[in-house]
């Protein structure tokens, strides 16, 4: 036992260090050589998303048709737990809390910019010309395409096979236990080290892309409605703040800070919405919501496959879909995490329906909110609104704010939304990558969660700094790009499992009948000699 007990913190330490380390070095480059590492990685961003651009594409597919499968088939009713067991939250509590993983600083960053750049240079330059009403059709349809289905079914593909081993099979929460149907129990641990490894730092660039994001847009913002300096030492201070107060809400506990700052997101997102309920124009969000739903089906598998191998004419998907998926891709074992989490005791059923329409429609409302007046506006006021955010995204969503009343406050708000999303999705992933550091862990001790969230908070600015929105969509492309064949096996790895356990149980209820069946015959028998 003791052998064994050394082992697994020998295999703990080398994950640990393996990880913290190649972080830290990607860390210390873009600090140091902030314009040459800002170089290289539009070099490598180019490079992988021109030769692998039709994978992510593929995989992404692959989940989509495969969860959908899952849920309507006879699998579908295993639950993420004990076969008697009662989900943990109610129904209410469940869809607020997938609320809460829906709405993020990525949606609150594009919902805005996205629309109004599709609408400028149409996604189908050859057939649409832009700023036109078919180019905002389009535009809006193909933001939907990015934030809907797709999208949460990584996330979901994720967080099932997490929550179905460790909330039904009692095992440890870590992606390399989730591949045993795949490799076997007892297949080499240089591989499972491998596996984990590249979990962490995909989790770790995910966030970090989403945490510069954020930081991006709140200097854009501060910049562009209270004129405060855009430079590297506003975005370093805006990171120094962020990091010192997510990693006292880290320290006080996942069930604390986390749910009183996902309660405040949700309060002041919907403030937002509302507002632009009633000083935008009601009619037309809602008919280009019915609109964008329609075009977003029409054309969900040719949007889902769109590549062009004729004339090699890639650039458009390579920038925004491949960036997105592999975005989501490194992402996804947080966000997987935290749904598996407030999932469990729900069925494989409940928990896919759930998670690929709840957080979808909530991205839809915001878009078609915001995104959706942003583009009535372009069309009926020539003032260049379009012309500016293309030029900035991260002032998108203040630019809109500033065209209606009371901007000041509700781009306030909007500052304040951003920064509060980003500690919490910055405080949930330390709890989550700590966790992962040291073999799984439910709840890792704070000396860990502490050095894992300065070491996020500091790859965040690094990359920020040193190349802006390139630098952070290259370490999401190139950690994404491993993971996603790891999450292409998951499709393996669950549906062993869920064969052998169909089986398995098929087996012991056939024996149940026929021990049932045995002692009827012996009662009749008893019966008959009376």
């Amino acid at each position: 036992m003791k052998k064994e007990t050394k082992q697994k913190k020998k295999n703990r330490n080398i994950v640990y260090t393996v990880s913290f380390a190649i972080i830290l070095i990607l860390t210390l480059l873009a600090a140091a050589f902030p314009k040459r590492f800002g170089a290289y990685a539009q070099s490598i961003y180019d490079l992988i998303a021109l030769n692998f651009g039709w994978l992510f594409l593929m995989i992404v597919f692959v989940l989509d048709v495969f969860l959908i499968l899952l849920a309507a088939s006879r699998y579908g009713r295993f639950k993420l737990g004990r076969d008697h067991e009662e989900p943990e939250f109610s129904f209410i509590s469940w869809v607020g809390m997938l609320f809460s993983a829906g709405l993020g600083v990525g949606i609150v960053f594009w919902g805005v910019a996205e629309p109004l750049t599709h609408y400028l240079h149409s996604p189908f330059p050859n057939s649409i010309e832009g700023q036109t009403p078919e180019a905002a059709r389009l535009a809006m349809g193909y933001t939907f395409f990015h934030w809907g289905i797709s999208q949460w079914s990584i996330f979901a593909m994720s967080g099932l096979i997490v929550a179905y081993f460790q909330f039904r099979k009692d095992r440890d929460g870590l992606i390399s236990t989730a591949m045993e149907p795949v490799f076997g129990e007892t297949y080499r641990r240089p591989f499972r080290n491998i596996i984990d490894i590249l979990a962490i730092i995909a989790t770790v660039m995910g966030i970090a892309t989403s945490i510069g994001l954020g930081i991006l847009q709140i200097a854009g913002g501060l910049n562009h409605v209270f004129k405060v300096p855009n430079n590297a030492w506003t975005l370093i201070i805006i990171t120094l703040l962020m990091t010192f107060i997510f990693l006292g809400s880290a320290l006080t506990g996942i069930n604390r800070g986390v749910k009183w700052l996902s309660n405040l997101n949700i309060l002041i997102g919907s403030l937002l919405l509302i507002f632009i309920f009633i000083f935008g124009d009601l009619r037309f969000i809602v008919e280009t919501f019915t609109v964008s739903i329609s075009e977003y089906l029409s054309h969900f598998i040719q949007y889902s496959l769109r590549v062009d191998p004729y004339t090699g004419n890639n650039a458009w998907i390579q920038q925004w879909t491949v960036f997105y998926w592999a975005w989501v891709i490194s992402w996804s074992p947080f966000i997987g995490g935290f749904v598996a989490r407030v999932s469990r005791g729900r069925t494989i059923r409940e928990f896919v329906i759930g998670v690929l329409i709840i957080p979808p429609c909530i991205s839809f409302a915001w878009i078609a909110g915001f995104g959706g007046t942003a583009i009535n506006w372009a069309l009926n006021h020539n003032d260049g609104i379009e012309k500016i955010v293309d030029k900035d995204y991260t002032v998108a969503l203040f630019e809109l704010l500033s065209k209606f009343p009371l901007h000041e406050v509700t781009s306030a708000l909007a500052i304040i939304l951003i920064f509060t999303f980003i500690i919490t999705s910055a405080d949930s992933t330390t709890h989550i990558v700590s966790g992962m550091a040291t073999g799984g862990v439910e709840n890792p001790k704070r000396k860990h969660k502490m050095v894992w969230g300065i070491l996020i908070g500091a790859i965040s600015v690094s990359l920020t700094v040193a190349g802006g929105l390139t630098s952070l969509q290259t370490a999401s492309v190139v950690t994404g790009l491993p993971f996603s064949i790891i999450l292409l096996l998951m499709v393996f790895s669950l549906m062993n499992a869920l064969r052998r356990e169909h089986i398995k149980h098929f087996k012991m209820t056939h024996i149940d009948d026929e021990k049932d069946f045995s002692k009827t015959i012996e009662e009749r028998e008893s019966d008959n000699e009376m």
